[in-house]
């Protein structure tokens, strides 16, 4: 090798070197000089409450929505079930797993297609039930630290645009969504798939003759998901509530035997089944158990307010069915064995005999076993029938 051409190699080595240390040195000049106090954001779990109507998914959406770190809505399908013209269950459900996706990305521009315009917050449904919107940066009424007032609210967090709504989804953890609009989990795959979520489903059921003696005080409610449901069919209508119901068993059981008994990879540890019975119950316990599953931190004030929320009086009156008020727990999921006359009990039963088995609830014969309330009518559970334990902390994507 010629001495001209070695001066060239060595040269083209001492550049490389020099050029590594100028790269060096910009990159401890660049780190010092940027903002390095505040640590990158955590990742946000995503949260399906996924029931029935009267199912007590109200109660349990507050539960969520009260708690400082969760950001919630209550049942966004709503807007997609009202706004197309007579559809069906199957056909929206993938219109409504679109919407939610979004709405876990805290994209709001989605809801531009189910809005009138010119909208404001209160154009969402059931806004005022979500302390999210009534907190900062949302409105200034409320601290995340407060309990919210849905009159007040309603009153001042009223707003143009869902601008400030989707800024305050950004500021939470966990974003939770109620939804009584799916009757099966296939529609969810492509939610549970996407490596930019971690969702988790909590599936509240409960007993079904306690959720028709609740539906039949607020029937007209229901008149038109009723017809969705249903696939508006023409169906007879002393027959409507019954075969709303038997739907609603089947997808109860549709669900849980999907999530337990062959459960695809990607959704172990992303399901829980709640009986509404065991909330009422053990309020604390079962809340506490949801909150680990979910990933969130029991507050002292979340403990005060589910004691005072579930030890009131009374079992609640028709012109309370949609709101959450201080009731007696216990007496309200018991309140279907003295109101309920035993004929529909009957029939209740024939039509949801699997789903009542699954789900550990037990028929009665007689009008005097149905009056007999020292009869415990719950199945003692097994834990390891109804949920995937997630491993603590573990984002499941990453497993």
């Amino acid at each position: 090798m010629s001495p001209r051409c070695r001066v060239n190699f060595n040269t083209m080595i001492f550049l490389v070197v020099l050029q590594g240390a100028a790269v060096v040195m910009f990159c401890n000049w660049y780190i010092q000089l940027s903002p390095c106090d505040s640590a990158p954001p955590k990742a946000k779990t995503q949260v399906l409450l996924l029931s029935s109507w009267r199912s007590g998914s109200s109660f349990l959406g507050q539960v969520f929505s009260q708690h400082p770190s969760v950001f919630y809505l209550m049942e966004p399908a709503w807007h997609v079930w009202t706004k197309v013209q007579k559809p069906g269950a199957r056909v929206l459900r993938m219109a409504v797993r679109d919407l939610m996706r979004s709405v876990y990305r805290c994209d709001f521009s989605v809801m531009d297609a189910y809005m009138p315009e010119n909208y404001n917050v209160s154009t969402l449904f059931m806004w005022y039930q979500s302390r999210a919107l009534c907190s900062p940066p949302a409105c200034s009424l409320t601290l995340r630290s407060q309990m919210s007032n849905e009159t007040r609210c309603q009153k001042k967090c009223d707003a143009q645009g869902l601008e400030k709504v989707e800024e305050a989804c950004h500021t939470y953890s966990h974003v939770v969504l109620k939804e009584t609009r799916f009757f099966e989990l296939e529609s969810l795959y492509p939610l549970l798939q996407d490596p930019s979520l971690d969702l988790r489903i909590v599936h509240l059921v409960r007993d079904p003759r306690a959720v028709m003696r609740s539906r039949e005080e607020s029937a007209k409610a229901f008149d038109r998901d009723n017809a969705i449901v249903l696939e508006q069919r023409n169906v007879p209508a002393a027959n409507v509530q019954y075969e709303v119901m038997q739907e609603i068993c089947r997808s109860h059981v549709r669900i849980n035997e999907r999530a337990i008994l062959k459960p695809p990879p990607f959704l172990k540890g992303r399901y829980k089944m709640i009986r509404y019975e065991d909330v009422a119950r053990n309020a604390l316990k079962e809340i506490n158990d949801i909150y680990d599953f979910v990933g969130l931190e029991m507050t002292s004030e979340m403990e005060e307010w589910i004691y005072r929320v579930t030890h009131g009086k009374g079992k609640g009156s028709r012109k309370e069915a949609f709101q959450i008020t201080s009731r007696n727990a216990a007496d309200v999921s018991q309140a279907w064995r003295t109101m309920l006359p035993h004929n529909k009990v009957k029939r209740i039963q024939e039509l949801c005999k699997g789903a009542m088995s699954l789900l550990g609830y037990r028929t009665v014969d007689s009008d005097k076993e149905q009056k007999r309330l020292d009869i415990d009518l719950l199945v003692p559970r097994e834990p390891y029938e109804f949920s995937w334990v997630p491993a603590k902390t573990q984002r499941t994507g990453s497993s």
